[in-house]
């Protein structure tokens, strides 16, 4: 073939592909909403996704939180550790957790949902590898990979679900599957490690070790599985027929300024610089300081509860479980309620509220029964805050990139919250532990002030846009450029 023909044919081929797409696009587009249609859709996603992440959040955060449960059976002594070793060994995870996790999501956004499974099956491994480790700087090295596989796993089962949902929508379902997960897996990690201490030796795995072999080798499977079940996009998932997928896209188009048709930008700087807005700043620095609350005693909550009388190992492993349960409920609702008012502020107050009200008992008591009352209503504020944030800060981001990188962000550089809680509860302030308390009672009552900001910003930035002031940014645009505008759209409106 000639060079004339051989580009007349790329030519009429190029032209072809745009024809296909453009159809496509245009069928999508042209969608018609059953209200009923989408009510059986929305159940179906709910069935499918929501059990599926809930599950793999639990075993992040068992996996994650083990370490706690294994304090208290013996690994420092074993290990040889000293002093702040163990501070060390923990935020040494949460450094490479925070490094790891924008790089994640955008691979996610690349690659698909196949690679949220090999992370998943990545840290059951390392768990594993944990319970063979023979020295302290075994533990470390274990840590950093722990932290390189984890990272990533919260923001990334954020970023898939807000491809299904509806904005309103997101709210409760991120309250389902990590509301619920965090304060569910630490009751389960709770019971689990006291069962196994119960149980015989597993060969040369002993003690805390079975604490890391059994749970490693549960989160591995599910990861393997997860190879073959996990969802991708609406357009190329195996779990809707074709018609329950051109409605799933227009669904999520119908929410959108712009409407895409489930395509994706190119990710940029300037698209991943945009996602450090104003309204994603203080939802992460309400998430970073509850954050600071829920996994400082996530982490040490078995040795606080040790300090409140004399208890067992396994007492104390056991007398961590209510708190969770009761947060798990408390979860739930405030998530429910956030669905059906339609607003985040309000509830992000309260969910404060009872965190200030639980450490200001834990400070200004030191009677056991009092200060056990207290971890129930600084880990139910936790537990509710940490969804309500995250679905907040993603409810407003847009587009798809921005979107990515913005439930990235919310959890991790909200992790940074967890390397100070790994300092909050040191050896040398036991048994009352109050300046982790005081510490915890500040950034509890600086949540609620800044919720009262974000709220009143949002309400600013919309009366501007009612009033016609923010469409100057539309003059000039290419098509290109509008969709790339995304939250800065002047029709957009900022959840509250």
């Amino acid at each position: 073939m000639s060079a004339p023909d051989s580009e007349k044919a790329l030519h009429e081929s190029a032209n072809s592909i745009e024809a296909n797409d453009s159809k496509e696009s245009h069928n999508l587009s042209t969608v018609e909403i059953d209200p009923e249609a989408e009510r059986r859709l929305v159940r179906k996603l709910d069935w499918i996704l929501l059990p599926l992440f809930t599950l793999i959040y639990c075993t992040n955060f068992v996996d994650r939180t083990a370490i706690g449960n294994a304090k208290i059976a013996g690994i420092e002594k074993d290990l040889g550790m000293v002093g702040f070793d163990y501070n060390i060994a923990l935020t040494v995870f949460y450094v490479f957790y925070i490094v790891s996790d924008i790089p994640s999501n955008l691979a996610l956004k690349h690659f698909g949902s196949v690679w949220l499974a090999a992370m998943v099956t990545c840290f059951g491994v390392v768990s594993i590898a944990t319970a063979f480790v023979k020295s302290y700087s075994g533990l470390i090295a274990t840590r950093v990979f722990l932290g390189m596989a984890e990272g990533g796993t919260l923001s990334g089962l954020t970023y898939i679900i807000s491809r299904y949902y509806r904005r309103t929508e997101l709210v409760m379902r991120i309250g389902i599957f990590f509301g619920v997960s965090a304060p569910l897996a630490g009751a389960f990690g709770g019971l689990l490690a006291s069962g196994l201490l119960h149980v015989g030796d597993i060969g040369s795995v002993k003690s805390w070790r079975k604490i890391f072999l059994i749970e490693g080798i549960m989160t591995t499977g599910i990861g393997l599985l997860c190879f073959i079940i996990i969802p991708t996009d609406p357009e190329r998932t195996r779990m809707l027929t074709p018609e329950e997928k051109a409605l799933a896209l227009a669904r999520i188009d119908a929410d959108r300024v712009v409407q895409t048709q489930g395509r994706k930008e190119p990710t940029t700087l300037r698209l991943i610089w945009k996602s450090f807005n104003i309204n994603t700043t203080l939802c992460l620095l309400c998430y970073l300081m509850a954050n600071i609350s829920f996994q400082g005693l996530s982490l040490f909550m078995p040795t606080v509860i040790a300090t409140l009388g004399h208890f067992t190992v396994v007492e104390s492993q056991l007398r961590t479980v209510p708190p969770y349960l009761v947060s798990v409920v408390w979860a739930l609702v405030i998530c429910y309620i956030s669905l059906r008012i339609k607003r985040r502020a309000a509830l992000c107050f309260v969910c404060g509220a009872f965190m200030v009200l639980g450490y200001a008992i834990a400070v200004g008591t030191k009677n056991p029964h009092a200060r056990y009352a207290a971890c129930f209503f600084s880990i139910m504020g936790g537990s509710g805050i940490g969804p309500l944030e995250l679905a907040w800060a993603t409810d407003n981001a847009a587009p798809d990139t921005v979107r990515a990188v913005t439930s990235a962000i919310i959890p991790g550089f909200g992790a940074l919250g967890s390397v100070i809680a790994v300092w909050t509860y040191l050896p040398a302030d036991a048994p009352n532990y109050h300046k982790g308390n005081s510490l915890n009672l500040g950034t509890a009552s600086a949540i609620c002030l800044l919720t009262i900001i974000a709220a009143l910003y949002i309400r600013w930035e919309n009366a501007k846009r009612e009033r016609g002031e923010r469409d100057y940014r539309l003059e000039g645009k290419t098509a290109k450029e509008l969709e790339e505008l995304g939250y800065l759209h002047p029709r957009f409106r900022y959840q509250l």
